[in-house]
């Protein structure tokens, strides 16, 4: 039978870092059952010897207080509270009796990360698993940090006091791992039970956090002025940290922009056009006679072709750029000081500067956006997020179609597209807020050190999230094109889009044929956009459909989530909403000509 290891700790520890180090990028996401938090597993391989690896959600107590947290209960605590040696005492929330009571069996090993750059911050948690009576070890991470801040840990005292093996490691630069694989795998295989029958009697209190932290520290007489604890003064104080922002958000996104439009203009675009689809044609044409079946490969919806052209050198480029920037912005710890500095403006619409973590997220994709929404501290928050993110943020696909349309016809109707999007959400916002039932909860974030952003790690996570696209994003996209030709071919489409004339024709004022990527877009979000790149438009008219095409319905994928996350009704509330806020102000835009 294949023994189980968790790998347990305080979030912005280090744990994920760590977990990809022993397992490599042999990782599988699944969602816990019975609940909609997401948890990875891998698989660590010493020889011929392997065990699998469990990335547990982050907690900072066994008394959980979200969803999240009682996962992470449950994955240590097993079948029943009876396995666990001690019993959630009343200060516990409510839940944490019932997520104890829904576990499946203890693991055979716990490693427990503990931050040496916060290493107070770790330790009730530590000793409250300690009584469970399961085998542990610790792993003692970053501690280049905390020499940095001026003290070190000393891990002899830490071993001695506790009774457990304390493995030094550097997540980031694999520093320790090697030795840490060797000592999950000799534990595994002790017959002794030695990890927990030496184990010290030490209960989990704060006057004993107080004391382990007193004895085990030793200050170096260094640290508290280095150039990461001024870089961080300056990006938490207002000023100048607001005018930071504000140029770091930029050249966020002019590096998303730019390196797209230079990875589509001058590799794919080239690659594609002038090497892939010519041998392409000119086989389809010699295989296929000329008529409707040809049309369909390579015709005007031609799936080999606008299949290949329209996710491969109109959105790549951008889900490219973005994951790389999104990575810089992540691996470097800003994005939680980004949400202290917002959290004041954010406050105005009933949401915490937490809530631009899920935004952000929301720019790359809409389904972890929504997901991102569980850590926020009310149900109120999580429905204004969801609802602001389906309705005004562009995933990246979308936003790389939009790029594609606007861009090279005029970079200011480019950025008008997105200050209308921020507009309507901060009115969307302030509206919500008065009269949407709920409470905010106060904002608690921890922040994580400032790190420079390795690119080995940063190549990863591009790696992942680039094969992430080609399944959820690029071959759904080619099967929507697909069933587009078929139905454009057979001239089903055409039929639609006289059903909608009037509607397309006279209130957005395009032409006939705008309808069809009406009916794409509840299939991809993006496919709503590209195919007016073939149209003959004026620029009003781009602007028009562009308008349309972000307040739209979300895509399928999308929809599925939010019912998953809420009610069915829920989203269907938010299709009707997106629908008539897109026809609405594509009318509005349409318009426009009268005062210009």
């Amino acid at each position: 039978m294949e023994k189980t290891v968790l790998l347990m700790g305080a979030p912005n520890v280090g744990k994920s870092a760590l977990f990809n180090r022993l397992t490599g990028l042999n990782v599988r996401v699944a969602n816990y059952t019975g609940t909609t938090v997401d948890y990875a597993s891998g698989v660590i391989r010493l020889g011929d010897e392997h065990v699998n690896l469990i990335d547990v959600p982050g907690t900072y107590s066994l008394c959980a207080t979200c969803e999240a947290e009682e996962v992470a209960v449950e994955m240590v605590c097993g079948k029943s509270g009876d396995s666990c040696s001690r019993k959630p005492s009343p200060a516990c929330c409510g839940k944490q009796e019932a997520a104890v009571s829904m576990g499946t069996g203890q693991p055979e090993l716990i490693v427990y990360v503990l931050d040496a750059g916060n290493f107070e911050g770790g330790l009730y948690l530590l000793l409250q698993l300690l009584e469970l009576k399961i085998p542990m070890l610790v792993a003692l991470n970053r501690g280049d940090l905390a020499l940095e801040k001026g003290y070190i840990v000393d891990i002899k005292a830490l071993t001695d006091t506790l009774g457990i093996p304390v493995i030094p490691t550097i997540a980031l630069s694999g520093k320790g791992v090697a030795e840490l694989k060797t000592r999950i795998f000799d534990l595994l295989n002790s017959r002794t039970g030695a990890a927990v029958n030496e184990r010290k009697n030490v209960s989990a209190t704060w006057d004993n956090v107080e004391m382990l932290t007193e004895k085990v520290l030793r200050k170096t007489g260094a640290g508290n002025n280095s150039s990461r604890d001024k870089w961080d003064r300056r990006l938490t104080n207002p000023w100048p940290g607001l005018l930071l922002a504000v140029l770091i958000l930029i050249l966020v996104f002019a590096g998303i922009v730019g390196i797209g439009m230079g990875l589509r203009q001058f590799i794919l675009l080239p690659l594609f056009r002038g090497l892939i689809f010519p041998p392409l044609i000119d086989f389809i044409s010699w295989l296929i006679p000329a008529g409707t079946i040809q049309d369909i490969f390579i015709g005007e919806y031609g799936f080999l072709i606008k299949g290949l052209e329209w996710p491969f050198t109109l959105v790549l480029p951008y889900v490219l750029s973005f994951y790389f920037i999104l990575s810089l912005v992540e691996d470097s710890g800003y994005m939680p000081r980004l949400a202290i500095l917002l959290d004041g403006l954010f406050k105005r619409l009933g949401l915490p500067g937490t809530s631009i973590i899920p935004f952000m997220l929301g720019y790359g994709c809409g389904i972890p956006a929504i997901m991102a929404t569980r850590a926020l501290g009310s149900q109120k928050e999580r429905l204004m997020v969801t609802i602001l993110i389906c309705l005004a943020v562009p995933c990246i696909s979308q936003t790389g179609a939009f790029i594609s349309l606007l861009a090279a016809r005029s970079v200011a109707v480019m950025i008008a597209l997105f200050v209308l999007s921020w507009l309507v959400m901060i009115v969307a916002g302030l509206f919500l807020n008065r009269y949407l039932e709920g409470s905010r909860a106060e904002t608690l974030l921890e922040i994580p050190d400032l790190l420079l952003p390795r690119i080995d790690v940063v190549a990863k996570k591009l790696w992942l999230r680039l094969k992430l696209y080609v399944t959820d994003g690029a071959l759904p996209m080619i099967a929507a094109v697909a069933g587009a030709s078929v139905l454009y071919e057979t001239g089903l489409m055409a039929a639609f889009g006289r059903a909608i004339s009037p509607l397309v024709t006279l209130w957005l004022r395009l032409p006939e044929e705008a309808a069809a990527p009406l009916i794409l877009g509840i299939l991809r979000r993006e496919l709503s956009v590209l195919p007016l790149l073939d149209l003959e438009l004026t620029t009003l008219q781009l602007f028009t459909g562009a308008v349309v095409g972000l307040f739209y319905v979300p895509c399928i994928a999308i929809v599925a989530t939010v019912a998953r996350e809420f009610k069915v009704a829920f989203a269907v509330a938010i299709l009707l909403l997106t629908t008539f806020i897109a026809f609405f102000f594509g009318g509005l835009i349409a318009r426009l000509d009268i005062f210009f």
